[in-house]
C-alpha cells in the first residue's frame, strides 16, 4: 500500500515509522526546509513541497496512493490536503488530524475526509476509557455515514450480564465488533455471553448512542422495576 503524508513533524514522522514496519510504502512532504530530515525515516520517500499546491501533488503522484494523511500542525491545510486528494486525485482513503476540537465538524465528507482523528479528544477519550464504567466514551470519528467507534465496560450490575450477544435486541445503526475480556480480543458470536467487566466497542450512528448507552446501562434493579 502506498500512503502519502502531508507534515513531516514529529506526527508525520512517527505514523511513517509505523507504516514502515508493517511494511508499506510512505512518502512524506513538507515545505518547511528544517522538517525534512532524511536520516530519521530513511526508508520513506521525501518531497520538500508545499502539500497544498496542485503542482506538487502532482509531484507526488497522489493519484497512485491508497491513502492520504493530512498530518501537519495547522488544520486549514489539512482540510485543503484532504479535499484536493479527494476530489482531485481520487484517493480512496483520506486520514486527517484534527489540531483543534473546534473544528472537528468541519472535518467530513465534503472536505473530503473520510477519518478525522482529533488528538485532544482522542486523549480525554482514553483517560475517560481507563476510569469509566457503564459510560458510552466516544473514541473516533468516522465522516461517512455519521458514525462513531464507542467503548462501554459493562457494569458489574448491568442486566444484560450472562445474555447472549445473539439474544439482545440492539438498536439499529449499530454493530458490536470487538469484546475485550481481561487480556483476550473476542471476535463477538451470537452464542457469546456478555461477562461483567466486558469492554464492548460499537462502531454506532451518532444518534443512537443514547439509546445504546441506556441499554447497556441498566441495572437487574432497574430491569426487574419495569
Amino acid at each position: 500500500m502506498r500512503v502519502a503524508i502531508a507534515g513531516a513533524g514529529a506526527v508525520g514522522r512517527s505514523i511513517a515509522g509505523e507504516l514502515l514496519e508493517n511494511g508499506h510504502e510512505v512518502l512524506l512532504v513538507d515545505k518547511n526546509p528544517s522538517s525534512i530530515s532524511v536520516e530519521r525515516v530513511p526508508q520513506a520517500e521525501w518531497l520538500l513541497a508545499d502539500a497544498c499546491e496542485i503542482t506538487s501533488l502532482d509531484e507526488a503522484a497522489l493519484q497512485r496512493c491508497n491513502v492520504v494523511i493530512a498530518a501537519t500542525g495547522d488544520d486549514k491545510v489539512n482540510l485543503v490536503v484532504s479535499l484536493l486528494a479527494k476530489t482531485e486525485y481520487g484517493v480512496p482513503r483520506v486520514v486527517a488530524r484534527v489540531n483543534n476540537p473546534k473544528n472537528e465538524w468541519l472535518f467530513n465528507e465534503a472536505w473530503g475526509v473520510d477519518v478525522a482523528v482529533s488528538t485532544p479528544r482522542l486523549m480525554s477519550a482514553l483517560v475517560e476509557e481507563a476510569v469509566s464504567v457503564g459510560d458510552l466514551v466516544r473514541l473516533l470519528r468516522f465522516s461517512q455515514g455519521d458514525a462513531n467507534l464507542v467503548e462501554l465496560t459493562l457494569p458489574p450490575d448491568a442486566a444484560l450480564v450472562g445474555t447472549r450477544v445473539g439474544d439482545v435486541e440492539w438498536p439499529v445503526d449499530t454493530s458490536l465488533v470487538t469484546i475485550i475480556r481481561g487480556h483476550r480480543v473476542l471476535t463477538p458470536a451470537k452464542d457469546d455471553a456478555l461477562e461483567a467487566g466486558d469492554e464492548l466497542l460499537f462502531v454506532a450512528a451518532q444518534a443512537r448512542e443514547e439509546q445504546l448507552e441506556e441499554l447497556l446501562s441498566t441495572t437487574r434493579e432497574d430491569a426487574a422495576g419495569e
